[in-house]
């Protein structure tokens, strides 16, 4: 068993870096945004360097997140183990995904929920507007930096520290088991009825499985979805 996320990702994606390993569909919108194994690596490893180059943290540092389950957390999150960082604040039961508000040496926050970060005392601050092909946001709060304008400007590649989530990943593969979840299964997984990160990302990773994670899930597009994606899991 890898011993830390980042080796957990990289096992996952080793077969194959151009399958698709991450497809977001978000039924509110219409949008579908499919990732494979190398671009999604690319978006990590350049969080990973945002995160020691622009905030100067790594292995003992701390990060606030106040994301919902969208493709461009699982970068963030996986950027974040990749450093070496606890991540703080993020949905699910898991002590360490749990948290409590600051201090945090940076904070990750949707833009609606910005508001909820007067809680924390972080040393920088990135809102993501989670819109479509990576869209800027259109208006910046006061004191926020853009995190997908920052963080293009950073290094395609990152050598991860170890230990990064370690604690995560037998977590991660005992969920796994319990889910039903093997390797080469493709799941779509319902984000509101599994917003835990290591249900909807840690856990599929960690069987080499690809994710078909859905916001705001249409069920009357839940068996035309699995039959397009060629799902082989459900988890909703």
């Amino acid at each position: 068993m890898a011993d830390d996320v980042a080796r957990v990702f990289a096992a996952a994606i080793a077969p194959d870096p151009t399958r698709p390993l991450l497809t977001w569909y978000d039924d509110a919108t219409g949008e579908r945004t499919e990732l494979s194994g190398a671009t999604l690596a690319n978006w990590v490893a350049k969080t990973a360097n945002l995160l020691v180059d622009d905030v100067a943290t790594g292995p003992g540092g701390t990060v606030g997140v106040l994301l919902p389950p969208h493709w461009q957390t699982a970068a963030v999150l996986l950027g974040c183990w990749s450093a070496g960082v606890t991540v703080a604040g993020a949905p699910g039961p898991v002590e360490a995904l749990a948290g409590t508000p600051g201090p945090v040496d940076a904070l990750f926050a949707a833009a609606d929920r910005v508001g909820e970060a007067d809680a924390w005392a972080a040393g920088e601050r990135y809102a993501l507007a989670l819109a479509p092909f990576a869209a800027p946001l259109r208006e910046l709060p006061a004191g926020w930096a853009d995190y997908v304008i920052e963080v293009r400007g950073h290094g395609d590649h990152f050598s991860p520290y170890a230990g990064g989530g370690a604690e995560l990943v037998p977590h991660a593969a005992g969920r796994a088991r319990e889910l039903g979840l093997a390797g080469g299964d493709r799941v779509l997984v319902d984000a509101a009825r599994h917003p835990d990160p290591v249900d909807w990302l840690l856990a599929p990773l960690s069987v080499g499985a690809s994710i078909v994670l859905c916001g705001n899930l249409d069920p009357a597009r839940v068996e035309s979805r699995l039959a397009a994606e060629k799902a082989t899991r459900a988890l909703t």
